[in-house]
């Protein structure tokens, strides 16, 4: 098998040696547009990909197996393209890779972007809120399109978002004969849709005023939807501080509430997956709705009661438990989830669940800490420090057997032991 990347300029566009893959090829596999780019001299079957597409992939391989196979991908193939769902199938390096140039780095030739200081978001097959978490002032970025539609709706989102200003570029059929470039401001876009093949370039400028979000985890406490049940803003830096998030991990949120830990610890890094388990179903809602408003829409809510709801969910990376300590078997069964190496952190306010994170804390280790904050606030004519509520977080990193095997076998220590 051969993946062949193709552009917008079809057959022309394309290298000999990706000429020669097709014209032997005894399968040809694409969608029904990139097929209609193919001379007659291609006389292999073509078969267009179904819809969905990636259940289909490992039966469409096989009913044409032992056959000479050449698929069609827009682009680079692996780049958000069709060579990624054949190396999950088949493996890496069984399919040959014939890349040709992606529509990222057609737009950054045009617009003069260094492709390395652009950040790209693809809107294809995902919702439009994802852009949001990619917004901030100065930053350019590059969306892949759905459809015709998108420009109009990544506009509206923009003017939703606070990036009214931010200047948009619409660059159509890039490489090709038709290729062609609209644009606009985001609250004034005044153009129809247009062809589908497209690609947005947002220059970010945020609306004086708006609510600015920073990359880091300590979002204002005004960027959420809340009830009260709201992680405040410098507990919640210092939790994401422990909790860690790296790429790729997934974390359980524990008694979400308003979904700020679970939001920020995505917020992170694009890669990083969150299921958050909320047992009232008001608050439930009010998750989707922040995850939505602040670009990850893709956060996890589990309505219902831990641990219970707890029994179906993949292994986590990381577990935060902010509410519920003191349900039966909470704590237990989510230490007993985690895999050797993973992390539990744990925060309360109250005595009763104090007194637990002090036995588990005896029990496995790890670090118990107190955090305070105060704010200054008005004293008649003057100033002094109002205190908010002290928050004990227990937060340990679970052993490997290894590191469990060489524990037991150190000999137990007087505290007033000085050797």
């Amino acid at each position: 098998m051969t993946v062949v990347g193709i552009g917008a300029d079809g057959w022309a566009g394309l290298t000999d040696a990706a000429r020669a893959e097709l014209a032997g090829a005894q399968v040809l596999i694409g969608g029904a547009r990139q097929l209609t780019l193919l001379p007659p001299s291609c006389r292999g079957q073509r078969v267009p990909w179904p819809s969905p597409l990636r259940p289909a992939v490992p039966g469409l391989l096989a009913a044409h197996a032992g056959r000479r196979i050449a698929v069609l991908a827009s682009g680079d193939p692996m780049f958000y393209g069709i060579g990624r769902a054949l190396t999950e199938v088949l493996g890496a390096g069984v399919p040959r890779i014939l890349p040709h140039p992606s529509s990222v780095s057609y737009a950054c030739a045009r617009i003069g972007w260094p492709l390395e200081d652009t950040e790209v978001v693809t809107l294809v097959g995902r919702p439009a809120a994802r852009l949001a978490a990619a917004l901030h002032d100065g930053r350019r970025v590059l969306v892949l399109s759905a459809d015709a539609g998108t420009p109009a709706a990544v506009a509206a989102l923009l003017r939703d978002q606070g990036f009214g200003p931010s200047r948009l570029r619409v660059l159509e059929q890039l490489g090709g004969a038709d290729e062609a470039c609209v644009e606009g401001t985001a609250d004034h876009w005044p153009h129809p849709p247009g062809d589908p093949l497209n690609v947005i370039a947002v220059d970010c400028r945020r609306t004086p005023g708006a609510l600015r979000l920073g990359a880091v985890p300590g979002l204002p406490d005004e960027a959420y939807d809340h009830d009260g049940q709201l992680t405040k803003r410098h507990i919640r830096a210092a939790t994401l501080g422990v909790l860690a998030p790296a790429p790729g991990e997934l974390l359980w949120d524990i008694g979400g509430g308003s979904g700020s830990i679970a939001i920020e610890w995505m917020r992170s890094h694009p890669s990083c997956r969150a299921i958050t388990v909320e047992r009232d179903p008001a608050r439930a809602g009010r998750i989707e709705r922040n995850a939505g408003r602040l670009g990850v829409p893709a956060l996890r809510v589990v309505t219902g009661r831990a641990p219970g709801s707890l029994a179906e969910l993949p292994t986590p990376d990381a577990v935060f438990i902010g509410g519920g300590l003191t349900a039966p078997g909470l704590l237990d069964t989510c230490w007993d989830a985690l895999p050797p190496g993973g992390r539990l952190v744990a925060n309360t306010v109250t005595l009763e669940s104090e007194a637990l994170l002090a036995g588990a804390h005896r029990s496995h280790g790890g670090e118990l800490v107190r955090l305070a904050v105060a704010h200054a606030v008005p004293v008649g004519g003057f100033t002094g420090w109002r205190q908010a509520m002290p928050v004990t977080q227990w937060s340990v990193r679970k052993p490997s057997a290894s590191t469990d095997a060489e524990r037991s076998t150190e000999p137990a220590q007087d505290p007033g032991d000085n050797r």
